[in-house]
């Protein structure tokens, strides 16, 4: 997994920020990890700073002053990759909802299956692979994809995926300055932006667990913006053609 990095946004992730950097690692001595933390009260990035000291050169941090939203840490995170050599740039979770045993299936759907965007998929081949939802969450999520599937015309079976690989010449591609969203729409929307430009997408199946440590971020504000956002974004895309 050469020319690898994964970045992992944090707020208040004290209690999963060390396995997991460590589970991640272990899949591979090639893998860096970037976590973007946006100045987390429980003091995330304090402790990533003690374990930069046993993963020089591969654990790299970036604070931000306050929380801005996933969609502006993964952005922030898009940039400082762009300014490396990363060919292969993975978005993931801290708190073991993607299972770091998984990388490898997406780095090899882009490596060696062609994809341009290898989504780890909860919904793919007629399956849920959800593990510890209650039923509304899991109903809530399993319609939203569905929802926007409609709506877009992507066919994409678990569109508001957070565990995806993209391959730099996307994220190179894209205007990451127009990128609106920034909760859980942001998953949306970088996967729209990433079919109008034709980019091959590949769904992998994983197994998706909720997390036994830490707070969730779900918010119905974060909600409400997948939900009306969706049908302005693809507004937006038929007046541009």
């Amino acid at each position: 997994m050469q020319d690898t990095v994964v970045i992992i946004p944090t707020y208040n992730e004290i209690e999963n920020i060390e396995a997991i950097i460590k589970a991640v690692f272990s899949q591979s001595d090639n893998i860096h990890i970037l976590i973007v933390d946006d100045n987390s009260p429980d003091l995330t990035a304090l402790k990533v700073k003690a374990l930069q000291e046993e993963f020089p050169n591969r654990l790299f941090l970036e604070i931000r002053k306050e929380k801005e939203g996933l969609g502006t840490a993964y952005i922030h995170g898009f940039n400082w990759c762009l300014n490396k050599t990363y060919q292969y740039i993975f978005e993931m979770d801290a708190d073991f909802s993607h299972n770091p045993k998984d990388l490898i299936k997406l780095y090899k759907a882009c490596k060696d299956d062609g994809a341009d965007l290898a989504i780890g998929s909860r919904y793919i081949n007629n399956t849920v692979n959800v593990v510890n939802w209650d039923m509304k969450r899991l109903l809530m999520s399993y319609l939203a994809s569905k929802y926007v599937r409609v709506i877009t015309g992507m066919r994409i079976h678990d569109t508001t995926a957070g565990f995806v690989c993209y391959k730099r010449t996307v994220l190179e591609t894209i205007d990451l300055s127009k990128i609106k969203f920034i909760g859980y729409a942001f998953q949306i929307e970088m996967k729209f932006k990433a079919y109008l430009k034709a980019f091959k997408i590949i769904e992998v199946p994983v197994i998706f667990t909720d997390r036994t440590k830490g707070e969730s971020k779900l918010s119905s504000g974060i909600i409400s913006e997948a939900v009306f956002g969706v049908i302005s974004m693809k507004l937006k895309s038929l007046f541009k053609k």
